[in-house]
């Protein structure tokens, strides 16, 4: 029997198997039937005796040692009486004996199919085939391993359930598409694991799973195993309706964002290290507070899982992992499905630009580079000392994609805020010359990542029907939110950096000289309407010496709350969608640190209560006027009153929704000089009803009286026929609604004057 055994075992497999080397090992360990029998292999290094049995523990076959010392058994058996699965019966000595089903009998759980359409790239639920898996086959309870490593020589699974041991559960490789496999029998949820890899050159690398749903907090970092399918989801309503929205229809919805920090919005003072607060008592502190203040959205900064504090997410190792740092996978299921039944929308920053060079990470991922592009000039960010994507890969572009697809449809995320779209578009982004390669065409600008979000925006809008992506983008390329079909990139918004940029120089100025720079204040609406824009005042804007929005603000205590009350009235008045970074609200002095809570202590005191309280009020004026926000990207929805005050620093506007009733008007005094009987220009006559003024007591302003309604007259004003007069606070955003009324006297005497022009000129 054993001469059947020798004849069988091809040799340079079984030398390949012993040291470590073979990329195949189904083909010689596990049951495999040969000649009028079966043959049982095993490789177990170290083994003093193997057994194998049948699944009840019965029938029981010794393997013999092959050669000794060389950990591999095997038995030749006469006939075909025995079948897979079967368990394996180890013993190293008297007391330590393991048992388990043979992880070499299980058959593939990918599919040729599921290899092609990966390599094609075009595989958006890959995430269900890689990555660790907890599963049932033919009976057996385990987990099912799966990693894309097409330059290695041989890759193993270690972990805690074979004592991180790379010779003992080497995978396979599937054909030619450099994806491994393997199912072990007995891993169940909780277990650690990475992959040993062996490289071309002889180096092994131990590296997490790049498909990881769950890790080690850091700084440990290696992967563990989780199940999904858990958690049991009541937000089906929620998930129907999103479903049911289409392009048109969000850009016509009240979308107001609190970015958020989740280490540091709120921290525990019970003196462990992180203070960190988990998913599950984040959520209704959170959602309470959302509720309070109006917000419509929360966007949270660096969810997948990341090793360094101070990068805030934003250089990711687990692209399909939410970070430990505030609990479980399951627990931010918990999470985002307790902001739905709340009402509150979730988006996630994602970061698809670049990736740390950590070693447990994707960075030379089987010893070559593979997840980042091998040319440096094309895989290198010098300033953040990253590796940028190869993005002409499919099985690359399969991963990012599928990766936003993976939180849209896995955790119910309602939007992606996509971080860095700039440094994808542009190839010399942050370079110098000599540090970039142009493309094919001689141009900078990166065609694999132009078609990346070109496939990636029309997959998300086919298979996450009434999610939004939105484009961090800081320069005027032109169609970042034009649809896919129109040759645009197919983002549903983007943020308004420039409007950022110029507002924030604007209102950082004493308001003496703001009269000189009064095109800062206005020149966003010449391209307001280029792009969907959302007006944002970001973290980005309070950190690294760049000061809080309060103290960004010119002038003494009082003044600095009042230019914040002025900037915000005037931001919400603004068209577009509008996001505000924590702490902003309350007009935090110190800038943000993602090493300590937000300074909540400051509500205290009257003057940060009364800005939470004028925000707040901001956010429920916004969603309860459709004015606000349902014609933020048609022209019909916003004009101007008055742009041309700059010596006064003054401006008004209306804004427009979808009727004649409930219009607004604002009028904006960005210097601390108050206006007795001030007249501003109106669209109409009628009664003018005011509904918000930043000035009141109640906001820490300086209780300027105005009647709480004002008649508009027939006196001309900034070229407009219609007026009204009022007491104009300083530094203030006065709101009034109306409801539009044609003069019909005047419009007859405009059209007896155009049908006497008319005459005159024939």
């Amino acid at each position: 029997m054993q001469e059947k055994l020798e004849r069988w075992i091809n040799w340079m497999e079984f030398d390949e198997v012993v040291s470590g080397k073979h990329n195949a090992p189904h083909n010689i360990l596990g049951l495999h039937d040969f000649d009028k029998g079966q043959v049982f292999t095993v490789f177990r290094p170290h083994a003093k005796n193997v057994f194998i049995t049948d699944m009840n523990g019965n029938n029981v076959i010794q393997l013999e040692e092959v050669e000794e010392e060389s950990g591999f058994f095997g038995k030749y058996v006469d006939g075909h009486k025995y079948k897979a699965p079967y368990k394996v019966r180890v013993q190293y000595s008297d007391n330590d004996i393991v048992e388990f089903a043979d992880p070499y009998c299980f058959k593939p759980q990918i599919t040729s199919d599921d290899l092609y359409v990966f390599a094609e790239g075009n595989h958006y639920e890959i995430y269900d085939k890689l990555g660790a898996h907890p599963m049932v086959i033919d009976g057996v309870r385990g987990t099912y391993f799966a990693v894309w490593a097409p330059h290695a020589r041989a890759v193993s699974v270690v972990g805690s359930f074979n004592m991180w041991d790379g010779m003992l559960h080497p995978m396979r490789t599937l054909e030619v598409s450099g994806i491994y496999e393997l199912f072990i029998p007995g891993v169940e949820p909780g277990a650690i694991y990475k992959y040993e890899i062996l490289t071309r050159q002889g180096e092994i690398l131990l590296k997490a799973d790049p498909y990881a749903n769950c890790a080690e907090l850091r700084p440990d970092n290696a992967s563990v195993v989780t199940d999904l399918t858990t958690f049991k989801w009541d937000d089906d309503k929620w998930m129907k309706e999103r479903a049911a929205k289409n392009r048109d229809k969000l850009r016509k919805e009240p979308v107001s964002i609190y970015e958020t920090h989740l280490g540091s919005w709120k921290k525990k003072d019970d003196g462990t290290e992180d203070g960190f607060y988990n998913y599950r008592e984040l959520a209704p502190m959170l959602a309470d507070y959302l509720l309070e203040m109006g917000y419509t959205h929360i966007e949270l900064m660096g969810i997948a899982e990341y090793p360094f504090d101070g990068s805030w997410g934003y250089q990711v190792t687990g692209y399909y992992a939410p970070t430990r740092r505030y609990g479980d996978p399951q627990d931010f299921m918990y999470f985002v499905n307790y902001m739905h039944n709340k009402g509150i929308h979730v988006i996630l920053d994602w970061v698809p630009a670049h990736f740390p060079r950590d070693a447990h990470g994707l960075g030379r991922f089987d010893g070559q580079p593979l997840y980042e592009h091998p040319d440096p000039r094309r895989g290198e960010h010098p300033h953040w000392g990253t590796y940028i994507f190869n993005y002409a890969y499919k099985e690359v572009e399969n991963f990012l994609i599928a990766n936003g697809l993976f939180w849209l449809k896995k955790f119910h995320i309602d939007g992606l805020r996509v971080d860095a779209v700039a440094s994808m578009l542009y190839l010399d982004y942050g370079k110098n010359d000599g540090e970039w390669l142009p493309n094919e065409n001689g141009g900078k600008e990166n065609l694999d990542a132009i078609n990346l979000f070109k496939h990636m925006n029309k997959q998300f809008e086919d298979r996450a029907p009434g999610t939004v992506v939105i484009a961090e983008e800081s320069t005027s390329w032109a169609g970042v939110t034009a649809p896919v079909q129109l040759d645009g990139l197919g983002f549903l918004f983007k943020w308004n950096m420039g409007w950022m940029n110029d507002f924030l120089e604007y209102m950082k100025l004493d308001p003496y000289f703001r009269s000189f720079n009064h095109n800062k204040l206005t020149f966003s609406m010449h391209y307001a309407y280029s792009e969907n824009f959302i007006q944002v005042l970001s973290h980005d804007e309070v950190v690294h010496g760049k000061c809080s929005m309060i103290e960004k603000m010119p002038g003494e205590y009082e003044d600095k709350f009042g230019n914040l009350r002025t900037a915000y009235g005037f931001m919400y008045g603004h068209p577009g969608k509008k996001l505000l970074f924590m702490g902003q609200e309350f007009a935090q002095f110190r800038e943000w640190s993602e090493e300590r809570s937000l300074d909540w202590e400051l509500l205290d005191y009257d003057m940060h209560r009364k800005m939470k309280a004028y925000v707040r009020d901001l956010n429920k004026l916004y969603s309860e006027y459709e004015a606000m926000y349902v014609n933020d990207y048609d022209p019909i929805g916003f004009e101007w009153m008055s742009c041309d005050n700059a010596d006064l620093s003054v401006v008004s506007f209306v804004r427009r929704g979808t009727s004649l009733k409930n219009q607004l008007l604002f009028i904006c005094n960005f210097t601390p000089v108050e206006y007795d009987d001030f007249r501003t220009a109106v669209p109409c006559l009628g009664k003018y009803t005011k509904i918000l003024c930043s000035d009141d007591l109640c906001y820490g302003g300086t209780g300027v009286k105005n009647s709480k309604t004002v008649q508009a007259e027939k006196i001309k004003c900034e070229k407009k026929d219609y007026s009204i007069e009022m007491n104009l606070p300083p530094l203030s955003v006065t709101v009034y609604k109306f409801d539009y009324k044609e003069d019909k006297e005047n419009k007859e005497d405009k059209v007896n004057k155009e049908n006497k022009a008319d005459k005159e000129g024939k």
